[in-house]
């Protein structure tokens, strides 16, 4: 799920430019060479005999607390990407604790607030929902809409039905490629998910959990807005915001890696 909710059609058309100008860097990326690695010089020493080789075990993703640690990069270098997985084909499920915790921490991010905040105030400039009116109170009241509708479509899509339904939230980002097949992969991980065992299958935690989401909101929402219709278009809107966010947690890295002029490894 995206910070990205129940926005006017002006600022959902921001999401094709962000998705044109990740194309656009993502390209840039992998049009410039990476820089060959210093050459070492040659030692003749032999290693141990009693030497193992270091192996990465992709499975191994818990600290020394025994908590699986997420992802602490940040999308764009601000928005909290704690749900994407970057270099590993497969971690160790994620507990229902865990997958709990991966909300709980997207949203009690600091920028989180400050993103709503921001949503808030353009919806305020708009004027959408007009019986919020103006002045502090109607901002409040689009601030706390908009907390809400992320509070549950967040939860309905990273906790409540990957628990219920033992699915991975996570994205696991390709990172090789073509930039039309990358960027397929990240349109199919909104309707082809893995499930804790690992196994392909249908993302209902995306498509059913941002169906039940859009109408729970609708209970708080102004009445003039809880249509059917409104549902519908609601529902759809978080999907495509989040086919967008899996096409930046898709590129974001080579991104990355370009301006900090950081080979691939």
């Amino acid at each position: 799920m995206t910070l990205l909710q129940r926005q006017s059609p002006r600022v959902t058309l921001s999401a094709i430019a962000i998705a044109c100008l990740l194309w656009a860097g993502a390209a840039a990326a992998q049009e410039t060479p990476a820089a060959p690695p210093p050459a070492t010089p040659a030692t003749t020493s032999a290693p141990p005999s009693n030497s193992q080789p270091q192996t990465e075990k992709p499975s191994d993703n818990k600290n020394g607390q025994g908590q699986t640690v997420f992802n602490q990069d940040r999308l764009f270098g601000v928005l909290p990407n704690y749900s994407t997985v970057e270099n590993a084909n497969q971690l160790k499920p994620l507990s229902v604790k865990d997958k709990y915790r991966l909300s709980w921490d997207s949203l009690t991010d600091k920028v989180t607030f400050a993103f709503i905040g921001f949503q808030a105030l353009v919806g305020q400039a708009e004027n959408s929902e007009p019986s919020y009116g103006q002045g502090f109170q109607g901002y409040g009241l689009r601030y706390g809409t908009s907390y809400g509708d992320a509070v549950i479509a967040t939860s309905m899509t990273t906790s409540v039905f990957p628990s219920f339904l033992r699915q991975d939230p996570r994205y696991y980002v390709l990172g090789k490629g073509s930039i039309t097949h990358r960027t397929l992969y990240s349109v199919k991980c909104i309707f082809v998910t893995r499930s804790d065992s690992g196994r392909a299958e249908f993302n209902a935690s995306e498509i059913a959990g941002n169906a039940v989401a859009a109408g729970l909101s609708n209970t708080y929402h102004p009445l003039g807005d809880r249509t059917f219709a409104n549902t519908v278009s609601i529902w759809g809107t978080d999907v495509m915001w989040d086919t967008a966010g899996n096409v930046a947690k898709e590129f974001w890295p080579d991104i990355r890696r370009h301006f900090s002029h950081t080979p691939k490894s």
